[in-house]
């Protein structure tokens, strides 16, 4: 019997990206706890542990499922940021990342029921951002867009423009490295191709 692939995310950009690549998929929202916002933290082992959480919750429903799981995360001055609380953190955040580089991890976890075989994996992007003025930061933040994005901004959106350049997977700093994502539904016997 064919098994149910579910996406643990409520992620806009995870959705699109999985229906970008042609995969038949249900959307479950996991409702977890994430950990590691402002902390000092390991950011590798804060991705990890969330994206792990999500896939065990969504598995708790799923009995027969390939279930897909991610969280990611900036980190500046070892400082891990997760999305903005209001307009003002937003602020603070993209003045903080300002003509700086910081890195974008994304732990991204596979769970295959009702064997509850989790495979887990941490993908690392360098994010260079411009010297922007605080007129494009007031303007950027008027769009709205980066209210549900870790670092307060997304690249495959108009933050795209605050970006001077990146080191490493662009899935990644989107939110869903595909090329490790599908690696380990390798493992398990699937692919995305």
């Amino acid at each position: 019997m064919k098994k149910e692939i579910i996406l643990a995310s409520n992620s806009p950009r995870r959705i699109d990206l999985l229906k970008h690549m042609g995969v038949d998929f249900k959307v479950v929202s996991p409702n977890v706890e994430e950990e590691g916002n402002g902390e000092k933290r390991s950011p590798v082992e804060v991705v990890k542990k969330n994206a792990i959480m999500k896939v065990q919750k969504v598995a708790e429903d799923y009995r027969n499922a390939i279930i897909i799981g991610a969280d990611t995360v900036v980190v500046i001055d070892g400082e891990i940021i997760g999305k903005p609380t209001n307009e003002k953190d937003a602020r603070r955040i993209l003045r903080k990342l300002r003509g700086r580089y910081h890195f974008v991890f994304s732990g991204v976890a596979v769970m295959e029921t009702p064997e509850d075989k989790v495979l887990v994996s941490v993908v690392r992007s360098k994010v260079k951002m411009r010297d922007y003025s605080e007129e494009e930061i007031e303007r950027y933040i008027a769009t709205g867009e980066p209210m549900d994005k870790a670092g307060a901004y997304g690249i495959q959106g108009k933050g795209a423009l605050l970006v001077e350049k990146i080191e490493g997977d662009y899935y990644n700093i989107v939110g869903l490295p595909l090329v490790r994502l599908n690696s380990l539904l390798n493992r398990l016997g699937y692919s995305l191709l």
